[in-house]
């Protein structure tokens, strides 16, 4: 299965929403709002800022499945 490799990316601080190209090869830590300039890091737990805001996850994590 291939990776998805957009995702779109919701500021938790102003709402604003942008559609990301995701690196295939690494995660990213922060991103900068373009709306509001908010330094968007990973919530506790997740590995980078698409994984907390963004509707699809990073493509090293959808390769893996969660543990019960």
């Amino acid at each position: 299965m291939q990776p998805i490799l957009e995702s779109m990316l919701t500021c938790p601080h102003c709402g604003f929403a942008e559609r990301l190209a995701m690196p295939t090869d690494a995660c990213l830590f922060f991103h900068e709002c373009r709306g509001c300039h908010a330094l968007l890091r990973p919530k506790p737990g997740d590995c980078c800022v698409f994984c907390s805001y963004g509707d699809v996850k990073c493509p090293p994590m959808q390769g893996t499945t969660p543990t019960v």
